[in-house]
């Protein structure tokens, strides 16, 4: 808890007129010895304004670069345009036989605005659906949750959600993440929505990614037996499994 001047020098005060010993004063001011001895030295130094709270500023740093070595530096990569920040602080210490860092060749170059932007491109994700579902049974989205149960071992939940209403239709506690588990918790979840049972005009489509069960030869034949299409997830895509993991 910080203290105000005046209530600092009010404790002071207090301790001083107080007939019990400044031990057990403190102890029933709440005051940690210490703190008081702080601030009682400061005051006798300096007066009232020296127990006012101190603004913590850093002290200096043993190796920080100095501010002529950080200029020649800035001239050396501007010599040596072409050279990235961690062979320019390599050729730096090789030649002028002074040591600067990867990150403090990154630091000062960043300061003085000698960073170029990447040559990549940068592939911005869409922020959801072009297509977006507009009834349930329309899409649904599948995936399997890692579960370790201490004692027994790893466990995996297959799900089934509709994209639309977020519903989750079927899962299926497993062993293990085969094609196999995969047909089974479809066969759960056209079960529970009656699509294997009425007469529909399209089976719901398949969202998932691109793990070994998911491409499997095993579960393409299913879902092209039962009229299913299947759709896997797109790289840079965040709409793919997102609400199935959220």
């Amino acid at each position: 808890m910080r203290y105000p001047a005046s209530e600092k020098l009010e404790i002071i005060r207090t301790v001083e007129a107080s007939h019990l010993p400044v031990k057990r004063t403190l102890a029933m001011l709440g005051i940690p010895a210490s703190t008081y001895y702080d601030w009682y030295a400061r005051w006798f130094d300096g007066g009232f304004d020296a127990l006012a709270d101190r603004v913590p500023r850093p002290g200096s740093v043993w190796n920080r670069i100095p501010d002529e070595i950080r200029e020649d530096f800035v001239e050396f990569a501007l010599e040596y345009e072409d050279l990235t920040p961690r062979e320019l602080a390599v050729k730096y210490t090789d030649e002028k036989r002074y040591f600067v860092s990867e990150s403090s060749a990154y630091r000062i170059l960043k300061a003085e605005d000698l960073i170029t932007a990447p040559a990549h491109v940068v592939i911005k994700a869409a922020d959801e659906f072009r297509d977006k579902t507009c009834r349930p049974n329309e899409l649904w989205q599948t995936d399997f949750t890692y579960l370790k149960v201490i004692g027994w071992g790893w466990f995996y939940l297959s799900t089934i959600l509709d994209d639309y209403s977020r519903y989750i239709i079927a899962w299926k506690l497993c062993t293990t993440m085969k094609a196999g588990d995969v047909t089974d918790t479809l066969e759960l979840a056209l079960e529970a929505s009656g699509c294997n049972s009425a007469t529909v005009v399209q089976k719901p489509r398949l969202l998932s990614d691109n793990g070994s069960s998911y491409v499997a030869a095993d579960l393409a034949d299913y879902l092209d037996g039962n009229g299913m299409d299947h759709v896997r997830g797109a790289p840079h895509h965040p709409q793919t499994q997102g609400k199935i993991e959220r």
